[in-house]
């Protein structure tokens, strides 16, 4: 019982403690690309077993939808992780 409470605890405090800079930018680097509006996945294909197949996914994030700039979204998301401004300019899709 001590065992499991103490892996809790220890838990718990890796969680609270501070994301690096880095770790912070790739986090919010995959937000402002989403902030970029709707992504679209297709896929298709044949095999031997089924015969064809094709499948299709459309994602959307609430920041394209309210329509705010990557670059603002990229910049606030690291000030709330780390409290500091970005290290490193934001890569985004073309």
């Amino acid at each position: 019982m001590r065992a499991v409470t103490l892996l809790c605890a220890l838990a718990t405090a890796a969680a609270c403690s501070p994301i690096t800079p880095e770790r912070a930018a790739d986090r919010c680097e995959e937000r402002a690309r989403a902030a970029q509006g709707p992504e679209v996945g297709l896929t298709v294909g044949a095999n031997s077993n089924s015969g064809g197949f094709a499948e299709g996914s459309i994602s959307i994030s609430s920041d394209a939808l309210r329509g705010l700039d990557p670059l603002a979204v990229y910049e606030s998301c690291v000030m709330n992780l780390t409290g500091e401004p970005p290290i490193r300019p934001v890569r985004l899709r073309s």
